[in-house]
């Protein structure tokens, strides 16, 4: 059986359907077991609903009753007015508050945390060459903590042109 019959057959229970469409149903009925066992399912169904259905009174008409719960809805729908100072003082609240935070954070940042000692706070190691002194060349990492001094004098000089005991030939 079809969706279409079922529902007719479901009118026809209701007494829904036009003086046509209950001959033809009537028609129907008399040689279809299958829709007569459904015709008297749903009146049986029917009968079973009505006598659970209390009888409900209200202290006003029914346009009232329903007008009251539509009224309540729409104004429960309806947006909050908000000061315009208030959101004023909100809005410069919600960005001073966090950019406060943030500052209090980046100076306990910069209190506590160690900074290099030296002149090149970026470079954690440093070359430099000794303007007095050309031949001496220091190399400084400060990762490390080590300090290197090149020195570089030529092996020709008045130091090395003596006979000393105290060198090496």
């Amino acid at each position: 059986m079809n969706e279409e019959l079922s529902l007719k057959l479901q009118a026809y229970a209701d007494g829904e359907l036009t003086e046509r469409e209950t001959r033809e149903i009537a028609g129907l009925l008399a040689k279809d077991t299958d829709a007569r066992a459904l015709v008297a399912e749903l009146k049986n169904t029917r009968g079973a609903l009505a006598g659970f259905e209390a009888e409900i009174k209200l202290p006003e008409s029914r346009e009232f009753y329903w007008s009251k719960i539509e009224r309540e809805i729409r104004r429960l729908e309806k947006p909050e007015v908000s000061h315009p100072e208030t959101s004023r003082f909100a809005a410069w609240r919600r960005f001073l508050v966090p950019a406060g935070a943030l500052a209090v954070l980046g100076l306990l940042g910069f209190l506590m945390f160690p900074r290099p000692h030296g002149p090149s706070v970026i470079a954690s190691a440093e070359s430099e060459f000794t303007l007095a002194d050309s031949g001496a060349f220091t190399y400084r990492d400060y990762a490390n903590g080590t300090t290197l001094v090149w020195l570089s004098y030529p092996a020709e000089n008045e130091f090395t042109d003596t006979d000393s005991e105290d060198t090496l030939d």
